[in-house]
């Protein structure tokens, strides 16, 4: 029986206004796919093909500047035409939907716990002591440890807010799951995890799901069926074993041909010079913070020794509460370390908590830059992305006749159309958004971009385009590049060196290739083992 289906939806947006102009943007054309009860069918596509769009459209989320026309019908009812009353109940209660970016849509003042409490306060008659036995359930199901009740959005982690956001879509055991790229900020055992959890979900309660992702190995562990869609249009569509095993349509062999090159056979690089003194420097670095519990603090980092030469690519990968972001943004100078030496390019900056010193001087601010997680936090909402490029420019005094020069030039190198320069981060796709964040760091020419969960956004063509991107600055330009991540197939594809981190720290460090094609720690095998990979045909 079909439960949800959307026939020739098209969507378009009236943008702009009198002093920009403006303008008509057709985001969908037409888009037709259904999902059978206790199925899960998947849309994929790249950046900016308009899978988010068409969700968010058929479920009425957009606002008034969309003009949405076609059929949605979801149980034999018209979500189109529904009065307001009934759609809120509906996607309150009969649909559950796990949003891309959690960050922008978990209230920053509120617990994690309140979060999901209220929407079985408001769809429940229970009474509070059940609600929270069942928020607490909630918590354990994804992987939360039930102290992470009390929890606010900014204590966690990229991945464990989006494990909170799945929480609050199952809390009510919906018969329909939206999920809008809901493994992307995830690590791959915690990925691994939710698929089982969004499985057993789909055994024991019969719930459809409509999965959508630009992570074709992901797809093909959950979907039975698959739509491709390309510039707002479906592309082909049909089972599982159809589109992976015999595609008709040269853009779906393009997309799987792309989703191989993530596997963890490492391909032959330069030799990396190592003459001289390493860029960075790391040793004995080490950070905690405060808990809840009077005088008690949790550490995240103990005792971390790395270096990173000019024109190396670094890894540094694990699970989601690994500290990885916090190392991160100690060496981009955002955070202050508790202990530990820092050293960039034979110039040490203070790493210790010390009111009023800033830990890196002008000068290092501009050789290091970071590439942060979630671009949509990260970018001004109410300045083109035009402005967030020439921002730092304009902080660092350079020439007011270049600026507009080096952010075109940004925008090239991270391949993002110059049409979009014009457009508010709102306008862009998650995977848009990524890039204008890497033509952002780009922008100033560094000799170190700390790139956290860089391409995790992105869809693989776009990934492999960014990979060669960076490969081109490690060979013109000597950059280096420290890659936080949870993808352990983008480490394999670009990294000479990889650092892995687990439950208790460091578990190995070494060559890439070395590494993965002969773990040490079975953590590291844990890791590799849980990865989604496409057979080479």
């Amino acid at each position: 029986m079909t439960l949800f289906e959307v026939t020739d939806l098209a969507v378009t947006f009236h943008t702009g206004n009198r002093a920009r102009g403006r303008r008509v943007v057709q985001a969908v054309e037409s888009i037709s796919f259904s999902v059978e009860a206790g199925q899960t069918a998947a849309i994929v596509g790249e950046s900016g093909s308009g899978k988010s769009v068409s969700l968010l459209a058929a479920t009425r989320l957009l606002d008034s500047r969309a003009r949405v026309t076609g059929s949605v019908r979801f149980a034999d009812r018209d979500l189109l035409s529904s009065p307001d009353r009934e759609l809120r109940r509906i996607l309150g209660k009969d649909i559950g939907f796990v949003f891309q970016d959690p960050q922008s849509n978990l209230h920053p003042f509120k617990s994690i716990g309140h979060q999901i409490d209220e929407v079985l306060r408001i769809h429940t008659g229970t009474g509070r002591r059940q609600r929270r036995n069942r928020v607490e359930e909630l918590l354990t199901e994804v992987g939360i440890p039930t102290d992470g009740y009390d929890s606010f959005p900014a204590e966690f982690s990229g991945g464990m807010r989006q494990r909170a956001m799945i929480a609050m879509a199952i809390a009510l055991n919906p018969s329909l799951i939206i999920a809008d790229e809901p493994t992307t900020a995830l690590d791959v055992s915690v990925q691994a995890g939710i698929l089982k959890l969004l499985k057993r979900l789909q055994r024991e309660h019969g719930t459809a799901i409509l999965f959508v992702s630009h992570d074709l190995g992901v797809v093909h562990e959950i979907a039975d069926t698959v739509t491709v869609v390309k510039d707002g249009r479906v592309v082909e569509s049909g089972s599982r074993e159809q589109i992976y095993g015999d595609p008709q349509e040269p853009y779906t062999r393009a997309l799987l041909s792309a989703s191989k090159v993530h596997t963890v056979e490492v391909p032959p690089r330069d030799t990396i010079e190592r003459s001289g003194q390493p860029l960075l420097t790391v040793r004995g670095l080490r950070k905690s913070y405060p808990t809840r519990i009077r005088r008690h603090r949790r550490t995240v980092v103990d005792g971390l020794d790395f270096t990173v030469d000019p024109g190396e690519i670094v890894g540094l990968v694990g699970e989601s509460g690994s500290g990885k972001s916090t190392i991160g943004r100690i060496i981009a100078g955002l955070q202050y370390a508790d202990a530990g030496e820092i050293t960039l390019a034979g110039t040490r900056f203070p790493t210790g908590i010390a009111d009023g010193v800033p830990p890196l001087s002008a000068t290092s601010r501009r050789d290091v830059q970071l590439v942060f997680q979630d671009p949509y936090a990260s970018l001004n909402p109410r300045r083109t992305i035009a402005g967030s490029l020439a921002e730092p420019l304009h902080a660092h005094r350079v020439d007011r006749d270049a600026v507009a020069a080096r952010v075109s030039a940004a925008a090239d190198d991270a391949r993002l159309p110059h049409v979009l320069l014009d457009r508010y981060p709102a306008e862009l796709s998650g995977g848009q958004r990524q890039r204008a964040a890497i033509a952002r760091a780009l922008v100033l020419q560094p000799r170190l971009i700390v790139a956290d969960e860089a391409l995790s956004s992105l869809d693989v063509t776009t990934q492999t385009e960014i990979i060669s991107l960076v490969l081109q600055l490690v060979r013109e330009h000597r950059t280096a590049f420290l890659f936080v991540t949870h993808d352990l197939g983008v480490v394999s594809s670009i990294a000479h060196r990889v650092i892995v981190l687990g439950p208790d720290g460091v578990e190995e460090i070494g060559a890439t290739s070395e590494v993965f094609a002969a773990p040490r720690s079975a953590y590291t095998r844990r890791l590799l083992d849980a990865i989604p990979r496409l057979k080479a045909s």
